[in-house]
């Protein structure tokens, strides 16, 4: 069985890093181990964006621990920064990568190129209402390899409300699995 990352990618999912491909391609319960920075705006309609999506707290260094669970219905990712749980749930609708974080439930097109696998807005609704994707114009994810290990980026501005969130970092991810452990 593909992996949902492997089933919105096509063809191009072959064409991305071994680190980024090797998390994408295990099955079942995966772990996985690193170290991030985290950024946040400090305006009040921020940090109330930032609550209502469970975002985590500034850090200039925190040990990240991420747990996926793929099941047939899509993933459940479950990112531990520090103490602070971040979760979601990610499935494939159409040709997007939906995922609900919070209140937020995101639409991205994804997309693999030049080394890096993107995640580009699309649709963004809340409480059952859509909002206007020119909205989301700065969100941005993507994930990369550097010097041997798999990289992540996320960064998030609103009009009028400002940044949100920027958090970067590294995960170990093993080369023969993909994996840390399976349960």
């Amino acid at each position: 069985m593909l992996s949902l990352f492997a089933r919105l990618l096509g063809d191009t999912f072959a064409a991305l890093p071994p680190q980024v491909r090797a998390l994408h391609s295990a099955q079942g319960v995966r772990r996985y181990r690193g170290k991030a920075s985290v950024s946040r705006g400090r305006g009040v309609l921020s940090r109330m964006c930032g609550w209502a999506t469970r975002l985590p707290p500034a850090t200039t260094s925190t040990l990240v621990d991420v747990e996926i669970a793929a099941d047939a219905g899509g993933e459940t990712w479950t990112r531990l920064f520090g103490a602070h749980a971040m979760r979601s749930r990610m499935w494939q609708h159409e040709d997007l990568l939906r995922e609900r974080l919070g209140w937020a439930t995101f639409g991205f097109a994804l997309s693999a190129r030049d080394g890096l696998l993107r995640w580009d807005v699309r649709e963004v609704r809340t409480l059952g209402l859509r909002l206007p994707a020119r909205w989301f114009r700065g969100v941005h994810a993507s994930e990369s390899e550097l010097d041997g290990r798999y990289r992540f980026e996320v960064r998030a501005a609103l009009p009028l409300i400002g940044d949100l969130i920027h958090y970067e970092g590294w995960l170990a991810v093993p080369q023969d699995t993909g994996c840390l452990g399976s349960s």
